[in-house]
């Protein structure tokens, strides 16, 4: 298997094992990370997912060329709706991903960086797009993706140049949430998955899924959007169980109902 897929305590991780490749991501690695994203989409006892890649020197470095035989055109029409390594474009994943990037994260690997909601980099990471220095295009997210997370003068600084750019300047672009020094990156991400499991897990899909789903609309209509998570949480025992918990004092006890 070419992704490691774990689950203890209410927390996914998921992990690109081809550290040999720099676990970059050929289709059968496709078609394991599809299946993970569905499985997690189908279950409830998941609150928090850890997406890394194995090894120190990369996160993932885009799709495997080894043996590349389809043109770049040939690439572009096939169907991936929900972008690279199914995640960049996804809106179907309600549970918060928190990308643990420990190393590079070049083309697809940096679209599926931008597929995660939170990012926690190594100071040594690096990030980048370089596509168009092999004639290629960042189809699945890069283009559109980027442009809207940041100023577009910085995101055609990525785009148009293919260069490499430092853990420190993505943080400084608004990219990563939080550095850490290799030696320091899993207490950071275990910091993080803590203070995301400690909250209600329909609270948790109910916030994701109505921005996922209201980026387009206006505050007004956004405002009035009644998505199913957000009916099912504000509907549930745990948001008595939330209330019920400040007032006693005590750690909140969720059941995810």
């Amino acid at each position: 298997m070419s992704v490691t897929f774990i689950v203890e305590d209410r927390v996914a991780s998921v992990t690109l094992n081809r550290p040999e490749r720099m676990n970059a991501v050929d289709a059968a690695t496709e078609r394991e990370l599809e299946a993970i994203w569905q499985e997690i989409e189908a279950r409830d006892d998941i609150s928090c997912v850890v997406l890394t890649g194995a090894g120190e020197r990369a996160f993932c470095a885009g799709a495997d060329l080894k043996g590349a035989e389809k043109t770049g055109l040939d690439y572009w029409t096939e169907s991936r709706p929900n972008g690279f390594g199914g995640l960049a474009f996804r809106r179907s994943l309600d549970v918060p991903v928190i990308a643990r990037v420990n190393g590079y994260a070049l083309g697809g690997g940096f679209e599926m960086v931008l597929g995660c909601d939170i990012v926690i980099a190594s100071t040594e990471a690096a990030f980048g797009l370089p596509e168009a220095r092999v004639g290629r295009l960042p189809l699945d997210g890069g283009m559109v993706l980027l442009q809207r997370r940041i100023p577009h003068n910085l995101a055609m600084g990525v785009l148009l140049t293919g260069r490499r750019f430092s853990a420190a300047e993505m943080h400084a672009f608004g990219i990563v949430n939080e550095l850490a020094e290799p030696g320091e990156l899993d207490v950071a991400v275990a910091r993080w998955v803590r203070e995301i499991v400690a909250c209600a897990p329909l609270s948790l899909r109910a916030i994701k899924q109505t921005v996922n789903r209201t980026g387009h609309l206006s505050p007004a209509e956004a405002q009035g959007l009644r998505t199913p998570a957000l009916v099912k949480a504000l509907n549930s025992e745990d948001a008595l169980e939330g209330v019920r918990a400040f007032q006693e004092k005590r750690a909140p006890v969720w059941r995810g109902r």
